[in-house]
């Protein structure tokens, strides 16, 4: 009875850890990814969605029949919903309506209240964060704030980054992952580094992004665009303050393309583009390292959720980006 989880909760965490076998045999080094699509919501926003709300009950701010709103770009707000199904609470989803039509359709089929606001940077009032914060004010409801709230770090400092651990063996050289609220970044950095020391934190992130930039030289100028969800920032989120970065990368929507199609067609492993994000920066980093070494990486959702974006030819053409070979 001890491998049976109790309940949709205890079926969060302990995602098992997949050796990339191409992306390994081209660096020479062990290169693996943490399959959080594996997880009951389907993405590695389980683990924050489960930690802001048993949070929020602790601080006695959440109660029974209470609501929580989030802002996001879909999966943690699909996290927070499931798992307020679970425990009896109502959920308020606030989500930019250029999001893939997968994740909205997916966020009202759970039962989210669903509220679609147009997209803006964070500087405008009207950006879905701010809308999110506003709207739980008007309610009386929790704002589970995921980017700034430190239950989300926490939640993969205690689970995500010691399982890593744990099913390496403690061979682990360096951790590559993108940043939107910096949560999963910065608690694995934190429980890898009190564990070794030496191992590099490194952060993957897209074009049209500012946090390489802030890595690099404390710039957070933004250039460029990407289609990439939920990842990438403009601002240095509460979760990332302090966090134990020893270097950045930034990867190109291209680069990330080739490993999503690479890793659907000729591994069986379907996985979004932030995911393809991770692993080109993992081979990058595999690469500047040299052969021997280990690097672990987040594949942070499936491929599913993007079909009407990443493997569609008509939106990669718009777009002057590669197409699914074999589509």
């Amino acid at each position: 009875m001890e491998t049976v989880a109790d309940g949709l909760i205890g079926a969060i965490g302990n995602t098992p850890i997949i050796r990339l076998k191409r992306a390994s045999a081209a660096t020479g080094c062990e290169i693996l990814g943490k399959a959080e699509f594996c997880s009951p919501g389907g993405s590695v926003k389980d683990r924050a969605g489960l930690a802001i709300i048993r949070d929020a009950e602790a601080r006695g701010v959440l109660r029974s029949g209470g609501t929580i709103v989030e802002g996001t770009a879909g999966n943690t707000g699909i996290g927070i919903t499931l798992v307020a199904n679970a425990l009896g609470y109502k959920s308020v989803i606030v989500m930019p309506e250029t999001q893939s039509q997968e994740k909205i359709d997916f966020l009202r089929m759970i039962g989210a209240d669903l509220r679609l606001v147009p997209a803006k940077p964070f500087k405008d009032p009207g950006n879905y964060v701010h809308v999110s914060r506003r709207l739980a004010e008007e309610l009386g409801a929790v704002w589970a704030n995921q980017f700034d709230n430190l239950a989300n770090r926490e939640a993969h400092s205690e689970t995500t980054g010691p399982e890593i651990w744990a099913q390496t063996g403690g061979r682990v050289d360096a951790f590559t992952c993108a940043c939107g609220t910096g949560g999963t970044l910065a608690g694995v950095g934190f429980a890898l580094k009190a564990r070794k020391p030496k191992v590099r934190i490194v952060l993957a992130d897209p074009e049209g992004s500012g946090l390489y930039g802030w890595v690099k030289c404390g710039d957070l100028t933004v250039t460029g665009s990407s289609i990439t969800e939920g990842i990438g920032q403009s601002r240095v989120p509460g979760n990332l303050n302090g966090a134990p970065i020893d270097d950045a990368v930034r990867i190109a929507d291209p680069e990330a393309l080739e490993q999503v199609y690479d890793l659907m067609i000729h591994e069986g492993i379907s996985v979004g583009g932030s995911a393809g994000v991770n692993v080109a920066a993992a081979i990058r980093v595999a690469r500047e390292m040299g052969p021997g070494h280990t690097i672990v990486t987040m594949l942070c959702d499936g491929g599913a959720r993007y079909q009407s974006k990443l493997f569609n030819p008509e939106f990669l053409k718009s777009k002057n980006l590669p197409t699914p070979p074999w589509m």
